[in-house]
């Protein structure tokens, strides 16, 4: 057969296993609307690329938790519950629901994006067997956001200028790292930071790289350490039940369609977090019509040496004390053996 022939044959396949597909309206609660991983992923893919891929069989509707008036802590509750079908939710809001959620994302376990991916992908099924016990829910892809970064209204070297500092920090982990080298965490809603930092009621703030370009960070802040901290992780899931009610041929369309969508939410991440680096400094690779003119702290070999040695000293026993047997051993096995570190209970 020619190519051609092979092609449109291909072609011809597709488009009737869209056809089988039955009539399906999803409702989807999606991340941040304001973040890039909203509008330029997740709500294209369900609004363009699930009703074109299915030949307008699967169709879906969209909105940000934000826009719904949710804050985002009670997402994993109310898809437990069904209320929510779809949902998108940031890990790090149910971290004091169960320390398990902070699993791939303590501060400094990763930081460059190959490592953050290996990771999460390593203890993915120990998060898909605690959703569906515990939660009735099911997990569909776990992706990140920008590297979390740090930027300072004040003069920074690396790390150990932390010390004294006083820091916006958005999840416990944050704040354990940051008091491991001397600084005192402060917590505070996103929307606060700008004056806070202006004013210096905070010297420095965790944010993603170009999260914080977006809120115009680099109008009140000098520097910024280009050292992932964490990367803010977020789950896709759907309530158990309504997925149960799904026909199965659009269960596979959907999750094969949903790791497409994971794995670019991955490769945009390292972009992203490069472009925020860029564009806050104002170097010339920023593509973006505004430049800051922050200076950008390339993280020494001192630095990168004094990550893992906080990480391991401080970070993971504190994480490990609060966190239960099971969890702790789901760790070592996956996390653990990855990155050649056991998080013990003492």
């Amino acid at each position: 057969m020619k190519p051609v022939m092979i092609a449109a044959a291909l072609l011809a396949a597709t488009a009737a296993s869209a056809q089988d597909l039955p009539k399906t309206n999803l409702k989807i609660v999606g991340g941040l609307s304001n973040l890039t991983a909203y509008q330029d992923y997740e709500q294209p893919f369900w609004t363009k690329t699930i009703p074109e891929k299915s030949k307008g069989q699967v169709t879906a509707e969209i909105k940000g938790f934000n826009e719904m008036g949710l804050k985002g802590p009670e997402l994993l509750r109310l898809m437990s519950q069904g209320v929510v079908e779809f949902g998108t939710a940031t890990l790090s809001y149910f971290a004091s629901d169960n320390p398990i959620n902070e699993a791939i994302d303590l501060a400094g376990l990763a930081p460059d994006v190959k490592t953050a991916r290996a990771i999460t992908k390593a203890f993915e099924p120990a998060y898909a067997k605690f959703y569906g016990e515990g939660s009735k829910v099911r997990l569909l892809g776990i992706s990140p956001y920008p590297a979390q970064v740090l930027f300072c209204n004040a003069d920074m070297k690396g790390l150990a200028d932390l010390k004294g500092k006083k820091v916006r920090t958005s999840s416990r982990t944050q704040a354990e790292f940051v008091e491991a080298f001397g600084g005192s965490s402060v917590t505070m809603a996103f929307g606060e930071v700008v004056p806070a930092l202006q004013n210096k009621v905070v010297d420095c703030a965790i944010t993603g790289s170009l999260s914080g370009y977006s809120a115009k960070w680099y109008e009140v802040a000098t520097h910024l350490l280009a050292l992932p901290i964490n990367w803010n992780q977020q789950i896709h899931a759907v309530n158990q039940k309504a997925w149960e009610k799904l026909d199965p041929k659009v269960q596979a369309f959907i999750t094969t369609n949903i790791d497409t969508l994971v794995n670019d939410i991955w490769d945009a991440a390292a972009k992203q977090t490069q472009l925020g680096y860029d564009c806050n400094t104002g170097a010339a690779a920023c593509t973006l019509p505004v430049k800051g003119k922050m200076v950008l702290v390339t993280p020494s070999d001192a630095d990168k040496a004094l990550l893992k040695k906080v990480l391991a000293d401080q970070v993971l026993p504190k994480w490990a004390a609060r966190c239960s047997a099971d969890c702790v051993t789901s760790f070592n096995a996956t996390v653990g053996k990855e990155l050649g570190l056991a998080a013990a209970k003492k």
